[in-house]
C-alpha cells in the first residue's frame, strides 16, 4: 500500500466514522469503498471493517452513555441475540457471497427511511416503544448475522428497524452504538479463526474511525431532532439505493 493509498484510506475512515457518530449509518460504505478504490479482497475488508468498529464503537458508546441517550434496558436484550449471531455470521462469510442479504437490506433500508420521512414524528416516536425482551433478542439476532455478513457492524440493519418501531432517531442511534461492539468482537474472533485480517489497514482505519465517530456523536447532539430525523432518513434512502444500484450493477456486469 503506497502512501497516498494509506492517506486515502484515513480519510475514508473519518468520513465512515463521522457518519457512523451522527446518525449510526456509514459502515455500508466501508466495505465496498476498500474493495473498488483500494483493490482490498471482499473477504478481508469485511473482516478489517469490523476490527474496526470494536474502536469506533467504543467512542460512540461512551459519547451516547455521558448523553443518556442510550436505553440499557433494551440494549441488553438486543446485544444477548447479536453476539452468538455475529460469530455464526462470520462463518456464513467465509463460504457465502451474501448477495440476498445484501439486497434484502437494501429493501430494508429503503423501506425505513421512506416511512420515516412520511410518518408524524410527534405521534410515531416513544422514547420507549415497550417492546418485550424475546422481540428485542430477534432483532439482535437478526442485526448480529446481517452485520456480520455484510461488514456493517449493526448500526445499518438495526437503526432502520428501531426507527420503524418507533423508537425517536438519536435513540435509535444510541441503540446501535451499544450493540456494535460486542457485534464486531464475536465477529473479529470468528474471522481471526475462518478469515484474514490485514493489520496495516485495521491500524490505519481504526485511528481514523475513531475521530470521525467522535467528531459525528458530538454533532448530533447538536443537531435539533426534527433535523437529525430528516438527515437519518435522507441518509437510509440514498444508502439503500445505492446499494441497489450497485448490486445490479455487479449482476450486469457478471459474465
Amino acid at each position: 500500500m503506497t502512501a497516498m493509498e494509506m492517506v486515502g484510506l484515513f480519510g475514508l475512515g473519518v468520513g465512515v466514522g463521522a457518519l457512523i457518530g451522527c446518525v449510526g449509518i456509514g459502515g455500508v460504505l466501508l466495505v465496498p469503498s476498500m474493495a473498488l478504490l483500494f483493490d482490498v479482497p471482499i473477504h478481508v475488508a469485511i473482516a478489517v471493517a469490523m476490527v474496526c468498529y470494536i474502536f469506533s464503537g467504543a467512542v460512540g458508546v461512551t459519547i451516547y452513555t455521558r448523553r443518556g441517550s442510550i436505553v440499557w434496558r433494551d440494549a441488553r436484550w438486543i446485544v444477548g441475540g447479536a453476539v452468538p449471531a455475529a460469530f455464526a455470521g462470520a462463518f456464513a462469510v467465509s463460504v457465502t457471497p451474501g448477495v440476498w442479504l445484501e439486497a434484502l437490506i437494501a429493501a430494508l433500508i429503503v423501506f425505513a427511511g421512506v416511512h420515516a420521512m412520511r410518518r408524524d414524528a410527534a405521534r410515531g416516536e416513544k422514547p420507549d416503544p415497550g417492546l418485550a425482551p424475546p422481540f428485542l433478542f430477534l432483532i439482535g439476532a437478526m442485526t448480529g448475522i446481517g452485520s456480520a455478513m455484510t461488514g456493517t457492524g449493526g448500526p445499518l440493519i438495526l437503526v432502520p428497524i428501531t426507527v420503524a418501531l418507533g423508537y425517536p432517531a438519536l435513540t435509535a442511534v444510541g441503540l446501535s452504538q451499544a450493540v456494535q461492539v460486542p457485534i464486531a468482537a464475536s465477529a473479529t474472533v470468528g474471522n481471526i479463526a475462518y478469515g484474514v485480517v490485514d493489520w496495516r489497514a485495521t491500524a490505519i482505519l481504526s485511528v481514523a474511525l475513531i475521530g470521525g465517530t467522535a467528531l459525528g456523536a458530538r454533532a448530533a447532539h447538536a443537531v435539533p431532532t426534527a433535523t437529525l430525523r430528516r438527515l437519518l432518513s435522507w441518509v437510509l434512502v440514498l444508502v439503500g439505493l445505492s446499494m441497489v444500484i450497485r448490486l445490479g450493477y455487479g449482476h450486469l456486469a457478471a459474465p
